[in-house]
């Protein structure tokens, strides 16, 4: 057991200011740190529990959009009227991304600062080569069993997959993450892998999640979010894409476009490749197969996970067909 501090913030500023301390963690719903924590990865000399901070757990829509307040829990958003009606790919890859006891205690905030599932980089008493860990120490999944590890956006350092749902939606979508004074797109706010592997998310010393902004758009009124995993329920995704599509007036041109993968990157995929394929053309399955394909390019395969490059142009063009089939 490791003996840490415990700090409650009593306004965001002070949580800012303790989350700059170093060795500082902060405490949200916990169900992610407590996983690091019991496995050696996680070691914070001080949590700095931010569950009792007013005015971040509201969810507020209108005709620009959502913002979702970082302390907001995703069962209450996965259940939220408003967001199933005018962003249904964000309720579906909530209430597809874990038990319901978890969604009633993990927050928007934590799920999207989650760390990846790579079981090297969660066994350190028996992996110690790890770039996430320690920066320059190896990869021990290149090598090793991949199965479950990313095709997109990987580099020399690392391969490990992204696991988030929420956030494979969010970035279909052009969110951006409030981070106090700063601004960033959601799809920023995730860093590949590169040299740097430890550093996966766009956020300095000081700064903490406070919100979620998404903008209102027909795309995002008719979309959805397809999961392909081993087992259907509480498993992290083998593929799955978020879509949303806008037709013109004839209800099979497609007037706008959203793609974006998960479980296949070390980071949310956006897809444009797909998206200008398709756009201006009449939905027609040999049309969006032929153009899922472009949504692995550049993909490379360690081994056993060579069927998500086989797998991924599936599942795009399922949720695009998915979604023509209601217009």
């Amino acid at each position: 057991m490791r003996d840490f501090s415990y700090l409650r913030a009593t306004s965001t500023d002070a949580a800012r200011q303790a989350a700059a301390l170093p060795g500082a963690m902060l405490l949200a719903g916990g169900t992610t740190l407590i996983d690091l924590a019991k496995c050696g990865v996680a070691e914070p000399d001080i949590l700095v529990d931010i569950t009792h901070l007013n005015g971040l757990d509201r969810i507020a829509i209108d005709e620009r959009g959502a913002t979702i307040g970082a302390l907001a829990r995703m069962g209450h958003v996965a259940d939220h009227a408003d967001i199933k009606s005018r962003f249904p790919a964000i309720s579906e890859a909530l209430w597809q991304a874990a038990s319901a006891q978890i969604r009633n205690m993990a927050t928007i905030g934590g799920n999207l600062m989650q760390r990846t599932r790579c079981p090297y980089f969660r066994d350190p008493a028996n992996f110690s080569a790890c770039n996430k860990r320690v920066s320059g120490s190896g990869c021990s999944a290149i090598g090793g069993v991949t199965r479950g590890h990313a095709v997109l956006g990987t580099s020399e350092a690392c391969i490990a997959m992204c696991p988030g749902d929420l956030a494979t939606a969010l970035v279909a979508f052009d969110a951006t993450v409030h981070l106090g004074e700063r601004k960033l797109l959601v799809d920023d706010f995730f860093l590949l892998p590169g040299t740097t592997p430890d550093r996966e998310h766009a956020i300095e010393p000081g700064e903490m999640i406070t919100a979620i902004a998404i903008p209102g758009s027909a795309a995002a009124r008719r979309s959805t979010y397809l999961k392909i995993r081993d087992r259907q329920s509480y498993e992290f995704a083998a593929a799955s894409a978020a879509v949303g599509i806008e037709f013109e007036a004839d209800g099979r041109t497609i007037r706008d476009l959203r793609v974006a993968l998960g479980g296949v990157a070390t980071k949310p995929w956006r897809v444009r490749a797909v998206e200008d394929a398709l756009k201006g053309k009449v939905l027609a399955p040999e049309t969006v197969r032929a153009a899922s394909l472009l949504a692995v390019e550049g993909a490379i395969d360690h081994g056993a996970n060579h069927y998500k490059i086989e797998l991924a142009p599936r599942v795009v063009a399922r949720a695009i067909l998915k979604l023509g089939e209601t217009a």
